[in-house]
């Protein structure tokens, strides 16, 4: 199939630290790719890819110093896609709202919705577009919006098997925290834990322009007060295999409807159990007792951190390879792709001049 990925240009694919979806959005091409797809990418121009790369800008919105606002590239960038879709089988989107006038009047499109759907504005919006073809991410990110909305698919993240490595034996002792630096995540949670269980804590996080007050108000002077918190500040790939492999387990102590949580299947290719707030998706991706411990509170967190040597990390490794891979993920892509109406109709009347 031709298929187009339509990738947010806040950052690159993938991008060189912190971003999610355009790590999801890469991880997703080059399977693809690999799987016999060909596949044009619309993205920042310092992505780095073996699909066609359609230059969107010149580099990463959040690491350009001179932009200031991310909609007129955005826009512009559907311009783009609107001018070539019909060269493509699917066009698929990852990039929240803006493309949605466009996908309106378009066939054989879908969109993941990467972010959160709780939020009450966006309510209005979905029901002015309910017949443009959605994936979640998870079931729960389903919940806040009208049922009547055209799902197509739910569609777990995946990871390359070999991005990073099983650690049987940690060589660390510590808990770790990675992700952003923001009030939903809770990383207060996360030295409050660390501190009642006695265990190091080491935070490796992003603090965005608007978390910034978070973090000098809150977060800062927690760190200083509490010596057994070190912060490492954004991390690459490279240093995620170690710094997740080596920790005795990952701490997701969020406070919103996660919609996914990419940090949590990394945790569990590492081997890494994971101790999690019961909030979005966590009971969906994490197997209470088997991949780390579900909890309601901090005392329930303290008392899952202590009881971490009874979890096999072996278990949670295969769980990650049984359920959130990169061929899995695209494959379930594949058939949604596939199953999409117009799609169906070209496949038939290919067959039927084959025949003829």
């Amino acid at each position: 199939m031709k298929i187009a990925q339509i990738a947010p240009l806040g950052e690159s694919v993938p991008p060189k630290l912190y971003g999610g979806t355009e790590r999801v959005v890469s991880y997703l091409t080059e399977e693809l790719i690999r799987q016999g797809h060909d596949v044009t990418l619309f993205a920042s121009g310092d992505s780095r890819t073996t699909a066609k790369l359609v230059r969107c800008s010149d580099m990463a919105l959040r690491l350009n110093p001179v932009v200031k606002d991310h909609i007129p590239y955005h826009v512009a960038m559907m311009d783009k896609v609107r001018l070539r879709a019909k060269e493509f089988d699917v066009v698929h989107f990852h990039t929240d709202l803006l493309h949605f006038p466009l996908v309106h009047n378009l066939e054989r499109t879908i969109t993941t919705l990467h972010g959160r759907l709780d939020l009450p504005d966006l309510r209005p919006f979905f029901a002015a577009f309910p017949g443009v073809p959605l994936v979640s991410i998870s079931r729960s990110q389903r919940r806040h919006l009208p049922k009547r909305l055209n799902w197509v698919g739910n569609v777990y993240h995946g990871l390359p098997r070999d991005l990073l490595s099983f650690k049987a034996n940690p060589s660390n002792d510590y808990l770790a925290f990675l992700g952003r630096i923001s009030p939903e995540k809770r990383p207060d949670r996360a030295i409050e834990i660390a501190g009642r269980a006695g265990v190091p804590l080491k935070m490796a996080a992003k603090v965005d322009k608007a978390d910034q007050a978070y973090w000098d108000d809150v977060i800062s002077p927690m760190i200083r007060s509490n010596p057994n918190v070190e912060f490492v500040g954004e991390i690459n790939d490279q240093e995620k295999a170690d710094f997740l492999g080596n920790a005795i387990a990952l701490l997701f102590p969020i406070d919103w409807p996660e919609p996914f949580g990419l940090v949590t299947i990394e945790a569990m290719a590492c081997g890494t159990p994971i101790v999690a707030f019961r909030a979005g998706s966590v009971p969906e991706v994490i197997e209470d007792g088997l991949t780390g411990f579900v909890v309601c509170d901090v005392a329930e967190a303290v008392e899952a951190v202590l009881r971490l040597d009874t979890l096999d990390r072996k278990q949670a490794r295969t769980v990650f390879e049984h359920r959130f891979t990169v061929e899995r993920m695209a494959q379930a892509y594949s058939a949604i792709y596939q199953s999409l109406p117009a799609v169906r109709t070209d496949a038939a009347r290919m067959l039927c001049v084959a025949a003829a």
